[in-house]
């Protein structure tokens, strides 16, 4: 019976039960696509990160969710950086990792201990507020954009924390997406406690009513902070329910850097 390495990690966390739930297995060679989703639905977290080593500092990534294989994952990313850099041994600065539609992406090891990803951020352009899609949120928002996701803003974080939306409404619902299936919203509302920018981000589309922190959802959001509300710069706050997670991001270009902590809370090995 084959048996792979195994880690379960709360990325964007400071401490286990915060931030979000990824797995993340090195193998020596992918597997088979079809074995690669069979094992993230086992795995039932948001996303399980699959490693392949290419050359020293480089890897191969790729990640799915339980339903879908995914073109950009941040929480994923930061996890797999995290199991080589504390788990794994590797005792360079910088890991890169080689993706089939992200590019390469680089996570560097900063002085406090957290972790800078530095990430793509797509273009992003003004899109309608339709009657179906205020329905399924279960509110109104001020404005939206279309990009990867569809972005709502709304007038304030409690009401961003309040939504209820209607997830099978939603899930057919969005905006003209690059490479991302619709039903993937990001709401956000500036302000917070103690941060610039309140968020969540609701994915029926991809398989997950609710992510609990979503790098990919802070590659917008942080286009749309610097280019509409003068925060390249910014701390965000995703509001999941009974976690959180604090995901700091800087706009630089066509780049953005986003920066967060994680913690391994399962070490094992997954048998075939």
């Amino acid at each position: 019976m084959p048996t792979f390495p195994f880690y379960q990690v709360d990325a964007f966390a400071n401490q286990p039960f915060e931030g979000n739930q990824a797995c993340v297995m090195p193998l020596d060679a992918f597997l088979a696509d079809d074995v690669l989703l069979k094992i993230a639905a086992e795995n039932n977290v948001a996303e399980t990160a699959y490693l392949v080593p290419l050359a020293d500092g480089v890897w191969a990534l790729r990640w799915f969710t339980p339903a879908v294989e995914v073109p950009l994952c941040g929480h994923a990313t930061l996890a797999s950086a995290h199991v080589l850099f504390d788990e794994g041994g590797y005792d360079g600065d910088v890991i890169h990792f080689d993706t089939v539609r992200s590019g390469r992406l680089s996570v560097r090891r900063m002085a406090d201990g957290r972790l800078e990803m530095d990430f793509p951020s797509a273009p992003i352009q003004p899109v309608p507020v339709t009657e179906d899609i205020a329905a399924a949120l279960g509110a109104r928002p001020l404005e939206a954009w279309g990009g990867m996701f569809y972005a709502a803003r709304f007038d304030g974080p409690e009401t961003v924390k309040a939504l209820q939306p209607d997830m099978k409404a939603l899930k057919v619902l969005g905006a003209e997406a690059s490479g991302w299936d619709r039903g993937n919203f990001g709401c956000f509302a500036l302000g917070g406690d103690g941060v610039d920018v309140t968020s969540r981000f609701f994915a029926p589309g991809s398989g997950i009513d609710e992510d609990p922190a979503t790098g990919s959802w802070h590659t917008m959001l942080s286009r749309i902070l610097a280019t509409h509300f003068d925060l390249p710069k910014a701390a965000c706050w995703q509001a999941y329910p009974g976690r959180g997670a604090r995901v700091d991001v800087h706009l630089e270009g066509d780049r953005v850097k986003l920066v967060g902590k994680a913690v391994t809370v399962i070490e094992g090995q997954f048998r075939l």
